[in-house]
């Protein structure tokens, strides 16, 4: 089905919002994060962002899904005749460097509102199965 002009405008601003939510997690994290800070990164109204994502943690949610992804693409990407052991080096290496270039938040606080959302999205719950199970895999692999 051919998506109409309106609707790739609506998904290219969504893809910039969580692009710069994703951002502005690795740099200030959620609970200093703002709603107009997104704004003011993608460059549109405080107003159009809600009619995007209803709350920060929705939007929060979301982007975390997002990076979550890729995550799984680049454990995905790891050719698989890769030792268990240099897979699970490149994979604190790669993921320091994303820490380090704050394109990666650090996980929420326990206390957080973000981390009840994230309990509460499947998405991001099988996401993090899936990576949580790979990594046990080489885990297991890597101490025999």
């Amino acid at each position: 089905p051919k998506v109409s002009f309106k609707e790739q405008m609506h998904q290219a601003r969504e893809e910039a919002i969580l692009q710069s939510a994703c951002r502005l997690l690795g740099e200030k994290a959620f609970d200093a994060m703002t709603m107009d800070d997104v704004a003011n990164a993608v460059g549109i109204a405080k107003a159009s962002l809600y009619k995007h994502f209803c709350s920060k943690e929705e939007l929060c949610s979301a982007a975390m899904v997002q990076i979550l992804g890729r995550v799984q693409a680049y454990l995905a990407g790891l050719p698989a005749e890769t030792p268990p052991l240099d897979k699970l080096r490149a994979l604190v290496r790669w993921s320091l460097e994303r820490l380090l270039t704050n394109e990666m938040p650090l996980l929420p606080s326990r206390n957080s509102t973000l981390r009840a959302v994230l309990m509460a999205n499947k998405d991001y719950l099988n996401g993090l199965v899936v990576v949580s199970d790979q990594i046990g895999g080489w885990i297991t692999e890597a101490q025999s």
